[in-house]
């Protein structure tokens, strides 16, 4: 056979290939159009902290609006007052400062919110946290859209693309632990019983992200560690020590 007729059929593989991954990132890109991508509440908070619960009372009003993920992220310097924090991890401490860090700042405390992201951290009150809501949704067009499902033992995700031709982050799964109750036992809270909404327990990296639209895949059992009952996607600017800007998240069915 000749170079010339087998041209042809190598033209028709490249041109398959081609539209596979215009479609791949059509399901993302496509949903746009009518889907906001949703705006990511993270609570920095302890159960050494006596207006802690308060706030977490707060984040879990917001998290039955649609289009909020509301996370809990406990922390671990008041660990020292009397009372271990049943959830608290090193991790999230780091994560807190490295918000901090960013802005020229040395001090953190709880409880704190941080909205989408954003340098500009906030008092967990409703109405900063109703300020910030706005000011993230009307900025929502630059963000990206991502949508997760599950196939038997893998977490699927495909992550749309960027308007930005140069944007760069990292996607994490964060597994999440919907509701839970604790009893305090010690510190300036004892006695108190604690009702949690999302608490994150703990971060996988899966990947960095290029602007372009991208498939990714992960064992489910990444998401199933310390009691975590469901999952968060994450797509976040900077990295681990340097986290900048959430460009977009997803939920697990049925969070």
């Amino acid at each position: 056979m000749s170079p010339a007729a087998t041209s042809h059929p190598r033209r028709a593989v490249v041109l398959c290939l081609a539209l596979l991954a215009a479609a791949q990132g059509a399901r993302v890109t496509g949903a746009a159009a009518t889907e906001r991508a949703p705006v990511v509440i993270e609570l920095y908070t302890s159960q050494g902290c006596a207006s802690c619960q308060t706030a977490s009372r707060v984040l879990g009003e917001f998290a039955r609006e649609p289009g909020i993920i509301a996370l809990t992220f406990p922390i671990t310097y008041w660990d020292y007052l009397g009372w271990k924090d049943a959830y608290g991890m090193p991790a999230f401490t780091t994560r807190q400062r490295a918000y901090a860090s960013s802005r020229g700042e040395r001090q953190v405390f709880t409880p704190q919110a941080i909205v989408n992201g954003e340098p500009s951290m906030i008092r967990s009150d409703r109405n900063s946290l109703e300020r910030a809501l706005r000011r993230a949704r009307a900025s929502g067009p630059t963000q990206v859209m991502i949508r997760s499902w599950e196939e038997g033992d893998r977490i699927c995700i495909d992550v749309g693309a960027s308007a930005k031709p140069d944007a760069q982050a990292e996607l994490w799964l964060l597994p999440v632990m919907r509701r839970r109750h604790i009893t305090i036992g010690g510190g300036e809270n004892k006695g108190q019983v604690f009702d949690y909404i999302n608490v994150v327990r703990g971060m996988h990296r899966i990947g960095p992200w290029t602007g372009r639209p991208a498939h990714f895949e992960v064992p489910r059992h990444a998401a199933k560690v310390a009691e975590a009952d469901s999952y968060v996607v994450l797509l976040q600017g900077g990295d681990e020590g340097h986290p900048k800007r959430i460009l977009g998240a997803a939920k697990a069915p049925g969070f």
